[in-house]
């Protein structure tokens, strides 16, 4: 569901898809070729929320923050992602299960393993590999075979997306609101 707030419309890039059964609501922009899955709330009620191009946002995730977030292109959140990030660079994974807590900040190429948990404002740089509870980066820096994994995955889930789409699954009509 698409859902208007205090005078801000969720906008949905034309080739994006939204699933019915998640929640959109408040100054929410999605890019081209994104998609959010069943079950995701993103909630921008108090700061805009921006998804770049080909990101996906898989089910049961949560996205909201205390400042304004931006997610870069070629981002994925697996499943049951709950993030307040303030900035997650382009081509990132962020693992089934991971928390991000307000005002993180993801370098470009990097990877949250599954189940990490990263404390309040911790900054990483490119290439980060987070890892642990609460989570830090390891010495060795994420590699070319990581890199292609974090585009394939997210290039897979816009074909999906597709696929979703053009079966007349989603709801991309924005709902009542005030």
């Amino acid at each position: 569901m698409i859902r208007s707030y205090q005078g801000k419309t969720p906008k949905v890039h034309p080739t994006a898809w939204v699933s019915e059964a998640a929640y959109v609501i408040g100054d929410v922009e999605i890019g081209e070729y994104s998609s959010v899955w069943p079950g995701t709330v993103i909630r921008a009620d108090t700061v805009k929320i921006t998804l770049g191009k080909y990101v996906d946002i898989q089910d049961n995730c949560v996205i909201h923050g205390d400042t304004d977030s931006y997610y870069g292109d070629y981002v994925t959140l697996g499943h049951g992602v709950t993030c307040h990030a303030k900035n997650i660079s382009n081509h990132c994974l962020i693992g089934n299960g991971a928390t991000l807590n307000d005002g993180v900040i993801l370098g470009e190429y990097s990877i949250v393993a599954s189940g990490s948990v990263v404390l309040e404002r911790k900054e990483f740089p490119a290439r980060s590999f987070v890892v642990g509870v609460p989570a830090a980066a390891r010495e060795e820096p994420t590699n070319e075979r990581h890199h292609q994994m974090i585009q394939r995955t997210a290039e897979n889930y816009a074909r999906k997306a597709q696929l979703f789409k053009a079966e007349g699954l989603g709801g991309t009509e924005v709902e009542g609101g005030s």
